[in-house]
């Protein structure tokens, strides 16, 4: 799979996004960037397997228990949950998926990308949302700007 940057500006025009597996650390880094989106405009949705809460916020077990549906949804999984949670936002109509990562595509495995492909999926795989957004911090920038040089950024 070849990533189409296209795909990374159409999520990021959704307004309300589900990131399944955000921390209940206050600390962790899904956590950080859980904070940087919601300052960046969008509705954040937490949605963690095992948390009634996430900080102050209500949390969903599942992606399909979140009424109105998101319009997109952000995995902070381990590699091993990621196809078990792309069903589950599958199920729940969801069509525009970002599958975390560091060094893109080749990060996931071949089952996810073909099960995004069957169900019509807009799949973002393996890239920092930091790295795409306004105002993100120097590193992150230096990241996108390092797999630009390398030609892994997306196009």
């Amino acid at each position: 799979m070849i990533q189409k940057r296209e795909d990374i500006t159409g999520f990021l025009t959704s307004g309300r996004i589900a990131m399944v597996g955000v921390s209940r650390e206050e600390n962790d880094f899904s956590r950080d960037l859980f904070r940087r989106m919601e300052k960046t405009g969008y509705t954040m949705i937490p949605v963690h397997h095992e948390a009634d809460a996430i900080g102050e916020r209500p949390c969903y077990r599942r992606v399909q228990d979140i009424d109105p549906a998101p319009e997109a949804a952000l995995l902070m999984l381990p590699k091993d949950r990621a196809e078990s949670a792309l069903l589950d936002c599958i199920e729940a109509g969801v069509k525009r998926v970002w599958v975390y990562g560091i060094t893109g595509p080749r990060e996931l495995d071949a089952s996810v990308l073909e099960l995004a492909a069957q169900h019509d999926i807009q799949l973002v795989a393996g890239y920092c949302p930091h790295m795409f957004l306004e105002d993100s911090a120097f590193i992150h920038k230096l990241h996108g700007a390092v797999w630009k040089l390398v030609g892994l950024y997306p196009k």
